[in-house]
């Protein structure tokens, strides 16, 4: 059950921010296209389960209380919610097989729908889900047209081992109807791609497949007597117990990722209260720096520590006298030693906060170091130094060119590209050096055409 819109934040978005946007997504209402495209494919599910119900036949029976039992289930195990990224797992599955293996199958589609209703109705009524998401409960009810519909045309044969592979082709229907209504929902109703969906279904399909041999079980266990199925509900118990653990381990990541980018923000203000120029200058870095590191493909966790580096690289000059940092002219070479002891102490101040910040205490240390072995404080050289370190060595020397400063003005973005160009291989890791030059000669053409338009 995937809240796709979440997965328009980018690659870059790692899987804490992602679970972040989607509980946030949960409690604001449809868009007025994302509304409408809810509104067709749930519209196409309720005609096509009532043509399903109405038109095929079957020689099972059922009574009445059974089939509320069924619907209960459904619904109580629809509430037990696996958060996986932009959506979230839950242990349906053990109520769809018994489903699909005892009831009159045209009529499954229909319940699963009526037992994803009647499970959100608590946060409906509560106010926490605005009522328009129920549409996107009858969207997720297509994964149960898929099988029945298999199953009909194979005479709803029972879950006996020799129907096992027409169960299996089910199974597989289940997915594709899942992913093809969900995917189109995304198409329709937010423009996304519906590969951008694909890799967390897998997770989701994971969970299914898990649970699909114990619900086959289950359901032979439930021939004789489908309110049987009533003794999965331990189980789901269960599993609802470790969901809450889940979502606690969550809630307390988020609030450590909340605690952690918040020191990083006021250790910046801190830079920037001691001297306005290096706090402005770390903050243009980092959007810079971000834009380098979604260019060369970074994943999640090298972009935060990016982010985070570039944030503070220059946080050790706090410890530098205001004297030097702030002199007109050429530095002496005392002056210079000095100087060059700010990557130190930035990571001595980092290590000191410990965790993610210490660990970018290791980045800052190293973020003024040449590609040819020529820089400070430890001589390293080429891939020796951390790719974070030269992305950041590489942005801090074009910002500090295009930004003005005391003693000069700033200058062009093309003499400041031929410049890093120029020192591509000495100073500069040469691949940043070009995926830096290709972004700012972009972004100042893209400039130049909007001032003459």
């Amino acid at each position: 059950m995937p809240e796709s819109g979440a997965r328009q934040g980018g690659a870059g978005v790692d899987a804490d921010a992602l679970i972040e946007q989607s509980r946030q997504l949960v409690t604001t209402p449809l868009g007025d296209r994302d509304r409408l495209a809810s509104l067709l494919l749930g519209g196409s599910f309720i005609a096509v389960a009532l043509s399903l119900a109405l038109h095929a036949h079957s020689s099972r029976q059922i009574g009445f209380v059974t089939l509320v039992v069924f619907v209960a289930a459904y619904a109580l195990a629809s509430r037990i919610d696996f958060e996986i990224g932009t959506g979230y797992a839950v242990p349906t599955q053990l109520v769809l097989v018994p489903m699909l293996a005892l009831l009159p199958v045209q009529y499954v589609p229909l319940c699963v729908a009526a037992g994803l209703l009647v499970g959100g109705l608590p946060e409906y009524a509560r106010g926490r889900v605005p009522v328009d998401r129920s549409l996107l409960r009858l969207v997720n009810s297509w994964h149960a047209v898929g099988p029945a519909l298999v199953l009909v045309v194979a005479g709803q044969p029972e879950p006996t081992p020799k129907n096992l592979p027409i169960y299996a082709l089910a199974l597989v229907a289940q997915f594709a109807f899942d992913f093809g209504s969900t995917g189109l929902r995304d198409r329709l109703g937010l423009g996304v791609s519906p590969w951008s969906l694909l890799r967390f279904m897998v997770w989701i399909w994971a969970v299914d497949s898990a649970l699909t041999p114990i619900a086959v079980l289950a359901a032979l266990g439930c021939g004789a007597h489908p309110w049987l199925v009533v003794f999965s509900l331990p189980l789901i118990g269960l599993l609802a117990y470790f969901a809450r653990e889940r979502e606690v381990r969550i809630d307390h990541a988020l609030e450590l990722s909340h605690a952690y980018r918040g020191t990083a923000m006021l250790l910046g203000d801190v830079v920037e209260a001691d001297d306005a120029y290096t706090g402005s200058h770390s903050r243009d870095v980092v959007t810079l720096v971000l834009e380098i590191a979604d260019a060369m493909g970074l994943d999640t966790h090298e972009r935060r520590d990016a982010e985070f580096a570039a944030l503070l690289h220059d946080i050790g000059k706090i410890k530098v006298p205001g004297t030097i940092i702030n002199k007109p002219g050429k530095l002496t070479d005392e002056e210079w030693e000095i100087m060059k002891t700010h990557t130190v102490e930035g990571e001595r101040l980092l290590s000191q906060v410990g965790g993610i910040l210490g660990n970018v205490g290791t980045i800052v240390r190293s973020c003024h170091e040449d590609w040819d072995g020529t820089g400070y404080p430890d001589g390293l050289a080429g891939e020796d130094i951390p790719l974070v370190a030269r992305i950041v060595r590489a942005c801090d020397a074009f910002s500090a060119m295009t930004t003005d400063r005391s003693y000069r003005k700033a200058r062009p973005v093309n003499e400041a590209v031929a410049e890093l160009e120029r020192c591509s291989g000495t100073d500069f890791d040469p691949v940043v050096v070009e995926a830096l030059a290709a972004g700012a000669l972009r972004d100042q053409r893209q400039l130049s055409e909007r001032s003459t338009a």
